[in-house]
């Protein structure tokens, strides 16, 4: 089962102490490819699959195998996880793969993938990421973990934190869940259809994209 899916089926049933733990298995999963020196390039969702033997959550699809014959100047991947200097047509990098962790962390703590309600096409939800645009942080979501997140996802990718470093935080969170009494989150409301038609991996070509920006305060947040 993928992390979309199960999070689909099982988003109301467990805390954040649960959630922690399968971002902490991720991140884990990220620092060994990082290790390497090499890049992901296509983390999403759909791609991070749970192994029922193990009990583990594990990265699929390394995303160095584009399609073959994939245009020089396009990207390719799922638009709501890829990194604002990608879409303005950087290089996939190490830091791009830290941007799409955060969008994951989101999506774990609120049951269901980023931006899935934006309705304006891909063209304008691009430029309103380049422009700083980022998911709404849902009710009941801790602030070590917003911070986290917001730290992750700023669009310049040399303030972002490296796999160790965002793994170290993450291990510390976790510890102070074990000091807390459990936070669960609020209900979340998923449109089944809407969440599979938009979270496959494609193609996109872009003209006229913008350098990367923060938001400013009031206009960061999409829900």
């Amino acid at each position: 089962m993928d992390l979309k899916r199960y999070l689909q089926q099982n988003n109301n049933q467990f805390n954040w102490k649960e959630r922690i733990k399968i971002i902490i298995q991720i991140t884990k999963a990220l620092s060994r490819i990082h290790k390497e020196n090499i890049s992901h390039k296509n983390l999403h969702s759909g791609n991070i699959l749970y192994s029922h033997h193990y009990n583990y959550w594990y990265i699929s699809d390394l995303g160095f195998c584009n399609p073959a014959d994939k245009p020089l100047k396009s990207i390719y991947g799922n638009l709501s996880y890829i990194a604002p200097e990608v879409i303005s047509g950087k290089e996939y990098s190490l830091a791009s793969d830290i941007y799409s962790l955060s969008m994951l962390m989101w999506e774990i703590s609120s049951g269901q993938p980023p931006f899935i309600n934006y309705e304006n096409g891909d063209y304008y939800l691009a430029i309103n990421i380049v422009n700083g645009m980022r998911p709404k942080f849902v009710s009941g979501t801790p602030e070590n973990c917003k911070k986290l997140m917001e730290k992750c996802w700023n669009a310049d990718p040399s303030k972002r934190f490296k796999i160790n470093k965002f793994k170290k935080r993450i291990t510390e969170i976790n510890k102070s869940f074990y000091n807390q009494k459990e936070i669960e989150i609020q209900k979340s409301n998923i449109n089944s259809i809407d969440y599979n038609r938009k979270l496959c991996s494609k193609m996109y070509s872009f003209n006229d994209i913008p350098e990367p920006k923060n938001a400013t305060k009031g206009l960061i947040f999409f829900f």
